[in-house]
């Protein structure tokens, strides 16, 4: 146990050395590196209340797991003159809870939600500490850096998510005279709990062991938890398998089913279904012979209906089902060369199964669903339904039983037994809501307390329903106008704003070969007969002069009807474009044109497109054929068309 002298305006300079262990000491190391000095006051750059709930929100799976945990430690230290801390992996607190008296002393060295506690900010800290050495601190007394922090004693553990990665921490604070030793032990125990909660919420229809050489141990803290696929890889394991399994989360990632506990998926399923509901006997890697418990919940399965029911499941909770299949959209399939698109992807995978919420942004018709599809497929919630809502196309009368569902009666018309909504539908999975600029803004707070509650009450019903989802929303529009207009909730903007990314239009993108290439792939598996499909050079150079108003819906439309036209050689020529098409680049090139040649002012489009022409063929040195291929016409159109050119020269 530490001595506790009463030494707050001591310098660290003059703190015995045994008070000074080697790690408090590197952390004043790096303080003072960070350019702090001790006597300088703390940082009270607190964030704003709106800016304060996008990032509970950007945390807010840790937040409902470690909730529940805080309130009942706060049970077992109120009176205590001390208070309770979460902070994400940055430090910045999330949430505290405590005596109230004690909290008001805490507040004036910015001990308080909205202030950053990493030791950059605050010095030597068991926040700060405890990121930077990725392990459980203690810092008391004059351990802190800062003078004005002394009067505190804090133990900080680190929370690590399922996958090895830090989430946050949870610190116990309180006055240094009322230090005690147990205090680090409840910490410990609180994150093993919230851990433990993160751990079996994301791996809830997987294979998991929970494992102890001490039978009476199992369903404690103290049990190991090991989670596989049904085929026997390994996903991840709680810290109590670590110890027991002697490796790391990284070690455990080179390992199988088989290789750590000497069965495949199948036969230990097997074995867990005959064994009539006793425990296993199960051998580890190391020979120890351990006690343990199978559960295996499979993912929802597909009834007659394409819909799926999990197990227990009422009957009327019906979900649509999608799989991932091949040909279906993973985020790998979206790379094709395009830098923006793989800066856009690669912030979406550092995301991925964190629960954090996803806003696209872009021009309608930039393949908005496609990502929030290839996201779901990549996410662990990928076995789980995929619900796609467009806001723009339902109705507004409507759209608030689509989304909430309704009981039988709700109002007139409504089907016998009610209906689900989508949300209820995406339960489990992901939650796509395309266009959510154009929700009306009445509804806009119902869906933000889904999202703060995970709660649904359809409409005409007193239930309420819990919710698991994930949530990916899209628009065209710029939501930051509507709010100032008045037509967007700003406190909904801020839960759905957890990441925000922008797909580039067609237009402006690097990769069109690519991304034609993949079309035509697609288009030639629907061939009965012919070759694979192609694309001639006058097409492809008409494509890249093309401005693409429509984006990949519009490529895409162009594409099945260019295949539709062609001839038993597969290749997409002019000819098999369709007419309006072919004008609407005509007079895009006429446009451009015309603000190069400066036309006099009201210039007829007939004028303009022979500026054009002419443009073009002085542009090719006189060669009509290359100037029709640049522009996209035929040479008889150039001839047709072109004003008096004496310099127009050869056809080849």
């Amino acid at each position: 146990m530490l001595d506790d002298p009463d030494r707050g305006d001591i310098a660290p300079a003059s703190i015995e050395a045994c008070w000074l262990t080697p790690s408090i000491q590197k952390s004043h190391e790096r303080s003072q590196t960070y350019g702090l000095s001790t006597s300088m006051r703390p940082d009270y750059d607190v964030l704003s209340a709106a800016d304060l709930a996008l990032k509970r929100e950007q945390s807010r799976i840790l937040c409902v797991h470690a909730a529940p945990v805080m309130e009942t430690l706060r049970e077992q230290i109120t009176n205590t003159q001390s208070m309770i801390v979460l902070t994400d992996a940055e430090g910045l607190i999330l949430h505290s809870i405590g005596d109230d008296g004690f909290l008001k002393r805490a507040e004036k060295v910015a001990l308080r939600p909205g202030a950053n506690w990493a030791e950059a900010r605050q010095g030597t800290n068991a926040i700060g500490t405890a990121i930077a050495e990725c392990r459980p601190t203690v810092v008391h007394g004059d351990q802190h850096y800062l003078a004005a922090n002394r009067f505190l004693t804090c133990s900080s553990v680190p929370i690590f998510n399922p996958y090895g990665e830090l989430s946050g921490v949870l610190d116990v604070t309180g006055d240094r005279h009322s230090y005690h030793q147990h205090t680090m032990a409840l910490a410990k125990m609180s994150v093993q709990l919230i851990e433990n909660h993160f751990f079996s919420t994301t791996f809830r229809t997987t294979l998991q062991i929970a494992f102890h050489e001490r039978p009476e141990f199992l369903g404690t803290l103290m049990e190991g938890i090991a989670a596989f696929t049904s085929d026997g890889r390994f996903l991840s394991a709680n810290r109590s398998a670590q110890i027991q399994l002697g490796l790391t989360l990284a070690g455990l990632r080179a390992h199988t089913l088989s290789s750590l506990f000497g069965l495949s998926g199948s036969d230990l399923i097997d074995k867990a279904r005959t064994s009539q509901g006793l425990l296993l006997s199960l051998s580890l890697r190391n020979g120890q012979c351990v006690s343990a418990n199978v559960a295996f919940r499979q993912p929802a399965l597909a009834n007659g209906d394409g819909c799926v029911a999990e197990p227990g499941m009422p009957s009327a909770i019906l979900r649509p089902a999608t799989k991932i299949r091949e040909g279906q959209s993973r985020l790998c399939h979206l790379e094709t060369g395009d830098l923006q698109i793989s800066a856009v992807v690669a912030k979406v995978r550092k995301i991925i199964g964190k629960d954090i919420p996803l806003l696209v942004t872009g021009e309608t018709g930039t393949g908005k669903e496609l990502l929030a599809q290839a996201i779901h497929n990549d996410s662990p919630r990928h076995a789980e339904p995929f619900v796609a809502v467009n806001c723009a196309s339902i109705p507004e009368s409507l759209i608030e039983s689509e989304l909430f569902g309704y009981e039988e009666g709700a109002f007139t018309g409504a089907k016998r037994k009610g209906a689900v909504g989508r949300i209820l539908q995406a339960n489990g999975g992901t939650l796509f809501l395309d266009e959510i600029g154009d929700m009306p803004y009445p509804l806009q707070v119902r869906l933000l307390r889904v999202l703060q509650e995970r709660i649904v009450n359809p409409l005409g019903s007193a239930k309420s329903i819990p919710v698991d989802i994930a949530i990916i929303c899209a628009t065209h529009r710029d939501l930051r106008e509507m709010i100032a207009q008045g037509r967007f909730r700003e406190d909904l903007y801020y839960r759905l704003n957890g990441l925000a990314v922008k797909l580039p239009p067609l237009r402006d993108r690097t990769d069109l070969a690519h991304v034609i290439e993949s079309m035509l792939r697609v288009e030639s598996l629907n061939r009965t007969s012919g070759r694979p499909l192609s694309v001639s050079q006058e097409v492809v150079a008409l494509f890249e002069r093309c401005r693409w108003p429509g984006n990949f819906r519009q490529l895409g439309n162009l594409m099945r009807t260019a295949a539709a036209m062609v001839d038993e050689d597969g290749e997409i020529r002019v000819e098999h474009l369709p007419d309006d098409f072919l004008e609407d680049v005509q007079a895009g090139v006429a446009r451009a044109a015309s603000s190069d040649l400066t036309p006099p002012p009201g210039a007829r489009l007939q004028e303009v497109a022979a500026l054009a022409i002419s443009a073009a063929v002085a542009q090719h040195g006189g060669n009509v054929s290359a100037a029709a291929r640049a522009l996209g016409v035929s040479r008889n159109t150039i001839y047709r068309k072109r004003l008096s050119a004496p310099d127009a020269g050869s056809d080849d």
